[in-house]
């Protein structure tokens, strides 16, 4: 459990912040990666943010102080809280977006839905808009990306669906691994149904986090993996298209 101080002064554990973050949410974005997540992505850029208590320590009143410095961007964007996995520290969260609200800012939680279903209502609740993450859609490819089932995200976008919460749904696309036609057809399909989603995002797999694999001496199994081609993000935007869906 993460330890409280008085109120307003919930402590968390992050990763890092991004200050200007033009692609986690709309407009400029203050990005705040928390520590802690419970899936294993074959293709994660960001595993030195597994260890829920390896982070920094920090309360949400001297993040909201440091918001406070971009206030004058931020008015065209917001904030958005990403990880490792936000649901893991939902007090933390939660109490970052009610804070951003008194300031009149957007707030964003991107997360892969891996929570139980009560613990993110409230965290939902406080958020503007969430991005969230399915990793694949074949339930065993999807264990394979990340060692976990994908039913408790189904559960969490079906939830947002019925409280009508704006969403973006983001999938990486990676060569060999989640780009069968049959995976992405079946995550069109779903999606399809459901009305509250804005649009989908085609995010290419890159190798910008190898190094951090190799710093941290874990094994990377997708040495050999190629980075997504455009025409590989091209094939997977048309199936998504197929069903009408807004996709970048």
């Amino acid at each position: 459990m993460v330890p409280t101080l008085p109120e307003q002064q919930t402590i968390g554990y992050i990763h890092s912040v991004e200050t200007c973050g033009t692609v986690d949410g709309p407009g400029i974005r203050y990005v705040i990666f928390t520590q802690g997540c419970p899936l294993r992505c074959l293709y994660c850029h960001n595993p030195d943010c597994r260890e829920p208590h390896q982070g920094k320590p920090v309360t949400v009143s001297e993040l909201i102080a440091d918001i406070q410095n971009y206030l004058s961007y931020l008015r065209r964007g917001g904030v958005t809280v990403s990880g490792g996995e936000p649901l893991m520290q939902p007090d933390f969260v939660r109490d970052i977006f009610e804070r951003c609200h008194d300031l009149g800012l957007h707030t964003a939680l991107d997360t892969s839905g891996y929570v139980v279903l009560d613990v993110a209502k409230p965290v939902v609740a406080a958020a503007d808009l969430v991005l969230l993450d399915i990793k694949s859609f074949l339930p065993d490819t999807y264990r394979r990306v990340t060692s976990v089932a994908i039913t408790p995200t189904l559960e969490l976008a079906k939830y947002l669906d019925q409280i009508h919460k704006p969403a973006w749904i983001r999938f990486v696309l990676v060569p060999g691994l989640t780009d069968d036609p049959d995976n992405i057809r079946g995550l069109a399909q779903f999606v399809a149904t459901l009305s509250n989603v804005e649009k989908v995002e085609v995010l290419p797999f890159h190798k910008m986090g190898e190094y951090k694999w190799q710093q941290l001496g874990l094994p990377y199994q997708l040495y050999d993996t190629p980075a997504a081609s455009p025409e590989d993000v091209a094939r997977a935007i048309a199936i998504f298209r197929d069903y009408d869906l807004n996709v970048q």
